[in-house]
């Protein structure tokens, strides 16, 4: 566990906003390289960027906030001020949040510019993966995002003025930040697979929801939460994100069952 790499000051290169930044330039590289080959301009592609990352990490931030309102009630300013503590940053981000307040921002964006909306977030869509793959390794050396108690030979034990260690002391944990980067990396690669030999528009981005909704839904029961992020439902406990999932999953079923009847309605009869 290393969350801070360099330190200057009060200042510090911490490992998740790295590994965030690695993350943002990767795939700024990956739509430059396929851009080439759609009839898109790369400047509308890197507004396009700029929206989800910025929109991606206010969503994030403002959903933490709302999950965890008693923390900053009597102290707002400390939702948005990075100097508030011994160290510079903001700490604190919820995955979802960020997904809904950049996909909305985004198709707003596209929709005024009067772009395909459906072909460019399947242009985008393998980033996903790629940003999944590289934050999620942030997360584990920042030590937050971890997981539930485990006898599996990999479980993994966290130093004790960590989070892990506060929450669960020594005991071996599952590698919960892991498992997502390796599913992030895999989910790059079927994305791009999928992208470069898809038959409908919409295809890769309803793939993306189904596919994240299912697996985050099942590292949800191997992660940790706090009582925060947990409601109750008839007699069960699940997380918001579970809800989130419920929801992302019926929205990329129905991109991806609209458009292939719709692609398939709009193909000549056989004779």
């Amino acid at each position: 566990m290393y969350p801070e790499l360099l330190k200057l000051g009060p200042f510090a290169i911490r490992s998740y906003g790295l590994m965030l930044i690695i993350s943002v330039l990767l795939g700024i590289y990956y739509i430059y390289k396929m851009s080439k080959d759609t009839e898109f301009d790369f400047n509308d592609l890197l507004t396009i960027t700029y929206i989800l990352v910025f929109g991606g990490i206010l969503g994030a931030r403002l959903a933490y906030v709302l999950m965890h309102i008693s923390e900053f009630q009597g102290r707002w300013l400390a939702t948005i001020n990075p100097f508030g503590s011994d160290q510079f940053g903001i700490a604190g981000l919820n995955l979802y949040g960020g997904v809904i307040v950049a996909v909305i921002a985004s198709f707003l964006y596209i929709r005024f510019k009067k772009l395909p909306v459906l072909r460019l977030f399947d242009l985008f869509a393998p980033t996903i993966g790629i940003g999944l793959a590289i934050t999620r390794i942030g997360c584990f050396l920042n030590g937050c995002c971890f997981g539930t108690p485990t006898d599996l030979p990999w479980g993994v034990s966290f130093p004790v003025d960590s989070m892990p260690f506060y929450v669960f002391g020594s005991a071996h944990l599952h590698p919960a930040q892991l498992y997502s980067s390796l599913y992030g990396l895999l989910l790059f690669v079927y994305l791009h697979w999928r992208l470069k030999h898809k038959t409908f528009d919409g295809q890769v981005i309803g793939l993306l929801f189904m596919i994240e909704a299912l697996f985050r839904y099942a590292i949800e029961y191997v992660r940790y939460y706090e009582e925060a992020m947990h409601f109750s439902f008839f007699g069960m406990e699940p997380t918001y994100n579970n809800l989130i999932a419920i929801m992302l999953f019926v929205l990329g079923l129905g991109i991806y069952l609209s458009q292939y009847y719709k692609n398939r309605s709009a193909q000549p009869a056989k004779a």
